[in-house]
């Protein structure tokens, strides 16, 4: 069962920060060097410091990224910038975009302590594989401040909408806190309401605790890295109670169902690759697929559009447009016999297996390293690379679906890397877990 509780939230007080715009920050993973610098600028209490501070040369066991993240929170939290709740809550996230196509849609989530469960026991799964650096970075920001301060981004089985219907009329009750994520998705609206009714928290608490196969869209490795601290505190602190928070961490829970919930694809282009050029590839490629040359961008676009499940198709571009579709759906199962029929029909499977590795050449460790390929959101910097003959291919995907997604999940197999973009991110900066030895939930 799924066991969620509210909790004490650490979180910045506006009287003193003033706009949360200047304060709040895409997810760790997503801010380079370019938009820290950015971030730093906006306010010299800018989240950032504390999930991706900046290095320096003189950094050391007693002076660096993760002891100066310590530093800023106490030290903020002992000034008033920083506040913990005075009473347990759940924290409602509404998120209002428009998608690719120009449509608005609004997305709505919300946060909560959940406790830790093993993959094996159920509860929770992954759908994507994780990679060791990203872990160890984590757990030791997880060691030097006890705190969660990074959302796991959850979806949860909830076919009638039930928790959202639950939390409406506290929200139509209560004025939201507003803000503008600044510098990677800016157009997105942030609306943030603390909801501390213990009746209305108690409602969404019992809705959720009989759910299981909740799945990971985002964090998978500050989920892993949670599961890591928590075996650590218990070691330390074997007379812990259950209810310990560092037996919880904290997530954002979508719900599956939810009309704001939307997949966005992830393109790849090929780089840095000199075998062959882009007639020899689609000529190789009629192996496999069936290679129909496209008039532009629009009719590719349009193509991709149309393709059926069990005949994936991406597009192509080297100067040139193409679409290619799986031509037998069965090659997949007389390569990948020993893996579900799901996961084998996955479009970025039919890319990778088929035409970056069997067609290119570029195989699996390459392709780790990156060495001859990037993964764009938007396919706009793809078209103008390859034009300036700095890259010479683009692949334009369609996105996985949300059913894709659960069939996966179903079947334990877990998606490769970028086989999903969850959009908008669940920002950081707006509410924190305390997980250290002395918290309760």
């Amino acid at each position: 069962m799924a066991i969620v509780k509210p909790f004490r939230g650490l979180r910045y007080n506006v009287e003193k920060v003033g706009d949360l715009s200047k304060v709040i920050t895409q997810p760790y993973d997503r801010i380079h060097e370019p938009q820290q610098e950015r971030y730093y600028e906006l306010s010299p209490y800018n989240f950032v410091r504390i999930i991706r501070g900046k290095k320096t040369p003189w950094d050391n066991d007693d002076d660096n990224v993760y002891t100066r993240a310590r530093c800023y929170a106490r030290t903020w939290l002992a000034e008033g910038v920083l506040m913990r709740e005075a009473r347990p809550a759940i924290y409602v996230l509404e998120q209002t975009y428009a998608t690719p196509s120009g449509e608005t849609r609004t997305r709505r989530g919300f946060s909560a302590a959940l406790q830790l469960t093993r993959f094996d026991e159920g509860v929770i799964l992954p759908h994507e594989r994780t990679l060791s650096g990203p872990k160890v970075d984590r757990l030791n920001l997880f060691r030097a401040t006890e705190t969660a301060w990074g959302h796991i981004f959850i979806l949860y089985p909830d076919d009638e909408n039930r928790v959202n219907s639950i939390l409406q009329p506290y929200l139509e009750a209560h004025e939201p806190m507003v803000a503008r994520e600044q510098v990677i998705e800016s157009a997105v609206e942030q609306r943030f309401w603390v909801v501390d009714d213990p009746e209305v928290i108690q409602a969404v608490v019992e809705e959720m605790a009989p759910k299981r196969n909740l799945i990971i869209a985002d964090g998978h490795h500050r989920y892993e890295t949670a599961l890591t601290f928590r075996d650590e505190m218990r070691q330390k602190y074997p007379d812990a109670p259950a209810d310990a928070a560092f037996n919880y961490t904290m997530v954002t829970l979508v719900s599956m169902s939810d009309p704001g919930l939307v997949i966005l694809p992830t393109h790849r282009l090929i780089h840095s690759y000199t075998r062959m050029d882009g007639k020899a590839a689609l000529e190789r490629a009629k192996e496999y697929f069936e290679v129909t040359p496209a008039s532009d961008r629009t009719a590719v676009e349009k193509a991709l559009a149309e393709a059926k499940p069990d005949h994936p198709r991406f597009g192509f571009y080297d100067g040139s447009y193409a679409v290619l579709e799986l031509r037998d759906p069965g090659v997949m199962a007389q390569l990948l016999p020993d893996r579900a029929a799901d996961w084998r029909m996955l479009d970025v499977v039919v890319l990778h297996e088929l035409f970056i590795e069997r067609v290119l050449g570029i195989d699996k460790e390459a392709v780790k390293r990156k060495e001859n390929i990037d993964y764009l959101r938007d396919p706009a910097p793809g078209f103008a690379a390859v034009d300036r003959g700095e890259a010479q291919f683009l692949l334009l995907m369609n996105p996985t679906r949300i059913e894709q997604v659960r069939a996966c999940t179903a079947a334990s197999e877990r998606m490769p890397q970028k086989s999903t973009d969850f959009y908008p991110k669940v920002i950081s900066g707006l509410v924190a877990l305390p997980v250290g030895p002395e918290e309760r939930l």
